[in-house]
Parts: structure tokens; sequence; C-alpha cells
């Protein structure tokens, strides 16, 4: 290298960026030294995404500069940040699954149909970086056929593969098991061992505390905090991302009541769908569902929301002791069932409509906001400014197009929305993924207040931290196969971690215990 040992590898200088009168980034200098993990971290809407965005050439800066090694980086050109050694990992995967993993990784590199003697020095350099970083994946697998882990292997092979001098992972383990986590550390420390440098954006705040060395905090647009991570604690982190002092909510003990959700011997047709699964959730409890991704929730999910159907004569589900027979999404609104969707941009709202028609999307069959066929838009305007209000949702006003909102008020918007119909089963999917400590404070405390109303939950999660904190039971889910409940003294990360990924731990007291 022609610069300085001194020179920090990566140099942000100056970054603002701003959107008509709002400023995403407001004069942020910011350096990554070799061989570190720094730890980005900051509220949903604080700006990250956005400075990310002009790293990878996405977006330009209104002002300041980026230089790699000493040299500055031309704006708005993703070939020259990749040209530059800048890698990214997304959280959601963008593999081929019908390709291998040495196509996946030659992908957009090199031709993927070369000759064999090509092929097999490209084979050879992917193994011998599998060695070197502690990421042990089968070249010639398909993709289709890897666990989550695996293939978060194979993003970062890839850009491995592409000589990156810089990585940076974007909530690496959003969707991995407890025993995954701790591996990915694992390579996250062996790189910097060997001169790459990391930037890690995250929301587990444990996590970024155990692997970065440095931490820098982001708040309203602005470089709020830089310290090394030797230096700060959970609580201190959440503080100086939020402005205040944030405090998770707890689970009191409460009795529960009649079941408002049966599953006997369901089976649902898929891959995997369900396999002869019997659940129960009863009034004033929470039932977490955990799993690796891919394991059968959705089809758990959808045959609850009323999305599809069990298999003909295998098995039944019930309502607060009615059989349910038209179970179709509307007919389960109706049925008291709210949903909070995985994928709050795609299936929560839409995202082109304003805030008002996102808040009645679901309730138009209420005379309040609807009448032969006309949309009352007072009432709706009037329901969504005390839905703004109660939820401190933080946007301009009921008429705001909903894609504008940050992730953690576009969340708050959507489970305002249910939870004000006062439903009796709540079915909450992944509902504080991609949120900032103060945003699954508040969603934490709204699913409790509801289940100290009455309500009963269906949580599915595939973070463990937050099923720990949340759920009165626990259930596994893996290949389609629902485990027996778990009670609050059989809640080991160990353990369950065994569970989902199909190995049978030892037995415990609470294995045979499966009484609803």
């Amino acid at each position: 290298m022609t610069q300085s040992a001194a020179t920090p590898l990566l140099q942000l200088e100056g970054i603002t960026k701003r959107f008509g009168d709002f400023y995403a980034n407001r004069d942020i200098s910011l350096t990554l030294e070799r061989g570190e993990i720094l730890g980005l971290l900051g509220e949903n809407g604080a700006g990250k995404t956005t400075l990310i965005n002009i790293l990878f050439g996405h977006y330009v800066a209104d002002a300041g500069r980026i230089l790699i090694d000493g040299r500055v980086l031309p704006p708005g050109s993703p070939r020259a940040s990749l040209n530059a050694g800048i890698g990214l990992v997304h959280q959601h995967f963008t593999l081929a699954a019908n390709l291998t993993v040495l196509e996946n990784v030659m992908a957009g590199t090199e031709p993927v149909w070369r000759l064999a003697s090509q092929r097999r020095k490209a084979r050879e350099r992917l193994r011998a970086l599998s060695a070197r970083f502690g990421l042990d994946v089968d070249p010639d697998a398909r993709v289709a056929r890897l666990s989550v882990g695996e293939r978060q292997r194979v993003e970062i092979l890839k850009s491995l593969y592409r000589e990156a001098d810089v990585l940076v992972l974007d909530e690496p383990t959003a969707v991995l098991t407890p025993a995954e986590s701790l591996s990915l550390f694992d390579t996250l420390t062996r790189m910097a061992q060997h001169g790459l440098s990391v930037i890690l954006i995250s929301h587990k705040l444990d996590e970024v505390l155990r692997v970065a060395q440095r931490v820098a905090v982001l708040r309203s647009g602005a470089l709020v905090a830089e310290r090394a991570a030797v230096e700060l604690d959970r609580a201190t982190l959440a503080e100086l991302m939020v402005g205040r002092r944030v405090t998770r909510p707890r689970r009191q003990p409460l009795e529960a009541g009649a079941a408002v959700l049966d599953l006997d011997h369901v089976t649902v047709a898929g891959t995997p769908g369900l396999r002869d699964a019997t659940l129960t959730v009863r009034q004033r409890e929470i039932v977490a569902v955990v799993g690796v991704a891919g394991n059968g929730q959705r089809a758990l999910i959808e045959l609850v929301s009323g999305l599809t159907r069990p298999k003909t004569g295998a098995g039944s589900m019930t309502r607060n002791a009615r059989p349910v027979v038209r179970a179709d999404a509307d007919a389960m609104h109706r049925l008291g069932v709210a949903r909070i969707p995985e994928d709050r941009h795609e299936e929560g709202v839409a995202g082109d409509l304003s805030l008002w028609e996102n808040a009645v999307l679901e309730d138009l069959h209420e005379p309040r906001f609807a009448r032969y066929g006309w949309i009352r838009k007072a009432a709706a305007r009037r329901h969504t400014r005390q839905l703004i209000a109660d939820y401190d949702i933080r946007c301009q006003g009921p008429d705001q197009r909903t894609r504008l909102l940050s992730g953690g008020n576009m969340q708050k918007l959507i489970i305002g929305r249910g939870l004000t119909t006062g439903p009796s089963l709540i079915v909450a999917c992944q509902p504080a993924r991609g949120l900032d400590e103060g945003a699954i404070a508040e969603v934490h405390a709204r699913l409790l207040d509801a289940r100290e109303r009455g309500a009963g939950i269906l949580l599915v999660t595939e973070d463990l931290d937050e099923a720990f904190a949340l759920a009165d039971r626990i259930v596994v889910m893996q290949n389609g196969n629902v485990s027996a409940p778990l009670d609050g003294p059989d809640f080991d990360s160990g353990r369950i971690g065994l569970m989902m990924l199909g190995e049978r731990p030892t037995h415990t007291p609470g294995d045979t215990d499966h009484a609803h």
C-alpha cells in the first residue's frame, strides 16, 4: 500500500445529505482503521441507511467526501465503491437459489460458464478463503439447500472473493440461531486479525459490545457519540441512541384464561407447511414460536390469519371455543384476530397510500369508516390523528405517504391499527425486527398491555431474547413440526438452539408437559 500505516482505511469527511428541508445526514465525519470492527448504531431514521447508501454510491452527498486508503472515492458510483474494496452483506440475502455456491460467488466478477480449468481455479480460491476465515461451505452445493447461516457465509464470501477491504454487515444476526451468531462473531474477529475492516450495523446492543472495538452513534442525522466499546454498556448505548433513558418493560405474572386459539393436529400443505400441529393460545398469555426462518412459520401465520386453510380432514382450528369454518382473512379479522405481519413494507402497508388510508384499510366494513360504498374520510382522518397521538407516530400528519415513514414509525402505525380494534387474538410476526432500542421497548409495552387487557398473543420471532422477555410459553418450529410447549423454567438458549436445528436435547421434565 502506498499510504502510511497511520492513514485510516476509510475516511468520511463532513458528509451531509438533505432531502428537501430534511437533513438525513448532517456534517458526519468518521474513520475506520485497518483491522477494526466499528459498530454503527442509531434509531430508525437516524441516518445510518443514507450514510451507507452514500458510501456505496447509491446517493450523492450534498457536501463532504469519502476517502479510501487516502484516495477520494468518486461519488455516485457503485462500481467505483466495489472496485475500491467496499462490500455489503444485506440483512435480506441476494443469492440465486437455483445456482451453486461457486456460481453465486463468481456472478458479476467473471463468466459463470467459463472453461473447466478456470472454474477449478475459482473453486480452489473459494476453498482457500473459506479455510482462512472459518467460513465452511461446499462450493458445489445448491444455495436452495443451504441453511440461513450457510447462506450468510456465502454472502460474506462473495465480498471476500471480490477482494473487499471494508465489509458492511447490516443486521447480520437477525435470522441466525444463537450458535450461528457465535460462529459469525468468530469469523468477524478472524477477519479483523487478517487486516479486514468491518462496519457492523445492528440493533442488538449486547452483540455490538461483544465484537466491536469502537462504536459510533447517529441521532437525527448527526454523529452524537464515538467511543471505545470497553467504555460502554447496553444502557448507556441505548440512551445515546434515543436521547433518553430506555428501559424495556417486564412481563408480569398473569393467570391465563380461556383458549382463544386451538389447533388440533392441523396439517397445511407446502414446503415445509405444517405437520400435525397442535397448539393453544389462551387469554392473557403470550406464546412465542421460535425457529430458523423457513421451518413452517409462514404456514402457521397464514393459517391463523385466514390466508390459507388446513388440509382437508387433517385437523381442526377453533377460535374462542367455536370451530372455524370460513377461514378467510376477512372472517378472521371479524373474529377478532389482529395481524402484525413480518414484512411491514410488503405486507403491512400500501406505501403509496396515505397514513389515514392505511389506518382504516382493514376496517372498511365498519359503518364509522364507510357507508354505502363511500369512505368517510373525515372520520378516517380523525381516527388516524388519534392513532398518531396515542402511538407517537412521527410524521407530517394523516395525509403523508406511508412509505416516507421510518421503519419504527411504520411499525407503530401497523400495531396501532391492529390493537385499537380490541382484538382477542394478536398474531405478531417479528414485531421488533430492525427497530431501535426505544421503538422495541414501546412495541413490547404495547403487546404486554394487550395481554393484560385479556388478549392472547401468538408471537413469531427469531430473536430468543425477545421470546424470553415476553413469552409465558415457547414452542419451537422445525421442518413444519411444532414442539411441545416449554414453560418459563425451561427457557434455555442452548437447549432451544439445539431444538431449532432439529437436534433433540437431553430430557427435562418440561419436555413431557404438553398440556395447554
